[in-house]
């Protein structure tokens, strides 16, 4: 491949599966450091702060910096402050969230917001569904930080937040502006926090229809690794389901870092 600008890599799948590390995640991270190939860790994840995210790497012996982390949940606050400055938001989301909003200058709010934007949230209940329903028909923006219905725990998958979503645009007639992956604003959000456009881009991922349709969407070249959700068995199913192929496919992470040259 050519002069590789960014590289914009997945987590969950990719890298680690919940607390463990998929082998070669930490050398390769290190191969980019020393051949100074730029990358951000990109995530779907509205829970974590980035300094928490990275603080999950390095739990793992993935080396890793606040910076280099890129969250649904800083591309949402950063949407909404760019459509309207010192919006006011309610938030249905977690620490996360909550942080990225406020750091991006917006006015966090219990009534009356312009923009309701929602992550994951585990204290959400009858109250909240209510809340943000009747927000959003008065007239705010529905804003979702990403759709994935399930999401991974040590008690089995359990709702994510694209299921909360749903049940907000069920009460409320509305669908959301969504953020994360499979959609293009994470991504186009990433690309610009490297210096690149999407074009120059490469997004690194396992999910074909979250990391692959994503980077397709948003213009970028994709690399799909078979360390996760996609395997050999299954990579012609999720083909036909999505319509997504990627531009190069690599078993593991050792091929990755071979074709890097890292």
């Amino acid at each position: 491949m050519e002069e590789i600008k960014g590289l914009l890599i997945d987590l969950d799948g990719t890298l680690f599966h919940g607390g463990v590390m998929i082998p070669g995640s930490d050398r390769l991270i290190e191969g980019l450091r020393r051949a100074e190939i730029p990358f951000l860790f990109v995530t779907n994840n509205s829970s974590r702060t980035p300094e928490g995210v990275a603080a999950h790497l390095r739990s793992m012996g993935i080396a890793a910096d606040p910076g280099e982390v890129c969250t649904s949940s800083l591309a949402a606050a950063r949407y909404i402050a760019e459509e309207l400055p010192g919006a006011r938001v309610a938030i249905l989301g977690e620490e996360g969230l909550r942080q990225a909003c406020a750091a991006a200058g917006l006015v966090l709010v219990d009534e009356a917001p312009q923009y309701v934007v929602q992550g994951i949230d585990r204290t959400f209940n009858y109250e909240s569904l209510a809340r943000a329903s009747r927000w959003i028909r008065e007239g705010a923006k529905f804003v979702l930080t990403n759709p994935d219905l399930m999401l991974p725990s040590d008690d089995g998958v359990m709702p994510g937040a694209g299921t909360l979503g749903a049940a907000i645009e069920a009460a409320s007639g509305v669908s959301p502006v969504v953020i994360g992956k499979p959609q293009t604003p994470l991504i186009t959000y990433a690309a610009s926090v490297l210096g690149i456009t999407p074009g120059e881009a490469i997004v690194v991922g396992d999910n074909m229809r979250t990391d692959i349709s994503a980077g397709m969407n948003a213009g970028c070249r994709t690399i799909l690794v078979l360390t996760g959700l996609t395997t050999k068995e299954n990579y012609e199913h999720y083909r036909t389901v999505t319509g997504a192929v990627p531009d190069e496919i690599y078993t593991d992470l050792a091929e990755l870092m071979t074709m890097l040259g890292v």
